[in-house]
């Protein structure tokens, strides 16, 4: 039985891939808003007793949410007989404990009214630093996959002599990974964070790695704030332009500018989310994955 794979509004590109690996249908939807800003959602392709597979980064949630739970439920009210939820990108991974009193633990919640929906669920490098895997918090049976292959891949093919940086002691394990697998040296920054754009970073001794060209490896750019640092202090140092590699291209406000004005030499992304800087695709492991 052929898969179904819909592309949730802006996944197109990623879910033409999968549509191809996995020899699928292409499912068809219609979704729009109505004058007043509520949503229109129509399933078009008929699911009945298929497995679907729906392609949904989950960058600015907020503005996807109710969207994607009304198409999941209408798969399901459709007959569908498996729903797979392949979200690249996986929001609301961050606030996965109470850091001061009072605060919504908000992983939690958003894994609460996702998992209902979904018979299975599909990331890569989700934000899992107090928790060990997915299934502690996510009901719906989770897999988690890893970019660390195609980066080591990459910088392989593309970098002379790099030196690998990590951006705190949490990436280490992360970034010793793809040093290892990129046959590379790595580093890991002592950072201290103030506030979202307010970060204190301090260098390990690195005089002898001057010849080699930086890498810096991050799995979520945001505000890109400590990578902005790190570029213009390795500067400062007398590196060579920085390479700046991130799994998850978020790119707030103006910092992917930013970040180039800092002194990136290249800046490079997997297509988790899709963004000018994506340069690593990741569909195979996908398609691995939903074989």
């Amino acid at each position: 039985m052929r898969k179904i794979v819909i592309a949730f509004q802006g996944n197109e590109n990623i879910a033409a891939y999968i549509v191809d690996g996995l020899m699928a249908s292409l499912g068809e939807i219609e979704m729009r808003k109505f004058p007043d800003g509520e949503t229109y959602v129509r399933l078009i392709t008929d699911v009945l007793d298929k497995e679907v597979v729906v392609v949904a980064t989950l960058h600015r949630p907020d503005d996807k949410f109710l969207s994607l739970v009304f198409l999941l439920r209408l798969l399901r009210d459709g007959g569908a007989s498996k729903i797979t939820l392949v979200a690249p990108y996986l929001a609301y991974m961050r606030q996965d404990k109470q850091f001061k009193p009072g605060e919504a633990v908000t992983s939690t919640y958003f894994s609460e009214l996702i998992s209902p929906f979904i018979d299975e669920l599909v990331t890569i490098d989700p934000h899992l630093h107090r928790h060990h895997s997915m299934n502690e918090i996510y009901s719906a049976n989770a897999k988690v996959l890893h970019a660390s292959k195609s980066i080591a891949t990459w910088i392989k093919t593309s970098v002379s002599n790099p030196l690998l940086i990590g951006p705190d002691s949490e990436s280490e394990q992360w970034v010793s990974q793809v040093a290892a697998l990129a046959n590379a040296p790595y580093i890991v920054l002592n950072k201290e964070r103030h506030g979202d754009r307010n970060v204190e970073i301090s260098f390990p001794e690195i005089s002898s790695f001057h010849e080699r060209t930086p890498v810096l490896v991050d799995d979520i750019i945001s505000t890109a704030h400590t990578m902005i640092v790190t570029a213009k202090r390795l500067l400062e140092l007398g590196f060579n332009k920085p390479i700046c590699i991130g799994v998850h291209a978020i790119f707030a406000d103006n910092s992917f500018q930013e970040l180039q004005e800092a002194g990136a030499a290249q800046i490079v992304t997997c297509n988790t989310i899709a963004h000018s800087s994506n340069g690593i695709d990741l569909s195979s492991i996908i398609i691995d994955a939903l074989q």
